[in-house]
């Protein structure tokens, strides 16, 4: 691998496996899995429900620990980090957007957005001029006093998604980020995504089922009973 493939390697994955004890029953999830991710690339992770896909993004961002193999993130080996490092390695390099938007419900759209650059220790004036900005990318200035109760389906996932991308991380992990909404709203969601995709240079990796959101990023991946295969 030549010094500048190493410099832009966001994700590096090399036989990865997971298993799961269930009582006296192992269950092998993930079976030697090697997947890269390089800045500004887009990846779709397709399969069945139970292939092992979620259980991957979950060990890709840190919050899952690989029962064999080895993941970097942004050169630094998750093996070798504390939970305390992990997290901090989480809010510098990866964003993470669910098919639910997981928004905290007490809390504004502005404050949501807000909250990943105050846990970072910036201050109020900064974070929320940056999650102001966010709103404005995501065409829902009009909504940022608005509580997560009171937006719809697809401004909930929009905010999730600029809350996901405030701290400008080197790789969005977007798990079903659609399932929820309805097939237009789905569409601006993606074009959404794929835009501030080729902005900011933000890796991103999708786990689907959408065959049509699949098509439209650069690389695509098969999970099948915990191996995942590239499209050919």
């Amino acid at each position: 691998m030549s010094d500048e493939a190493v410099s832009t390697a966001v994700i590096s994955a090399r036989a990865v496996s997971r298993v799961f004890h269930q009582g006296k029953i192992d269950v092998e999830v993930l079976k030697g899995v090697d997947f890269n991710v390089s800045e500004g690339e887009s990846h779709a992770i397709l399969g069945a429900s139970g292939a092992g896909k979620s259980t991957l993004m979950h060990l890709l961002g840190g919050l899952d620990h690989v029962s064999s193999g080895e993941i970097d993130v942004a050169g630094s080996s998750l093996l070798k980090l504390s939970e305390a490092e992990l997290g901090i390695l989480r809010n510098r390099h990866l964003g993470f957007i669910y098919q639910f938007h997981h928004l905290l419900p007490e809390f504004s759209a502005l404050e949501n957005i807000a909250m990943p650059l105050l846990v970072r220790r910036q201050t109020f004036k900064q974070a929320f001029a940056q999650a102001s900005s966010w709103l404005k990318k995501i065409g829902l200035t009009q909504r940022a006093n608005h509580k997560p109760g009171e937006l719809s389906g697809g401004e909930r996932q929009r905010v999730a998604l600029a809350r996901a991308l405030v701290t400008q991380p080197d790789c969005l992990l977007a798990d079903e980020p659609t399932g929820n909404l309805d097939q237009h709203t789905a569409a601006r969601m993606l074009d959404l995504m794929l835009d501030l995709n080729r902005e900011m240079n933000t890796a991103l990796v999708v786990v689907t089922h959408d065959l049509s959101i699949a098509s439209r990023m650069q690389h695509r991946w098969h999970m099948h009973d915990g191996i995942l295969t590239a499209e050919t």
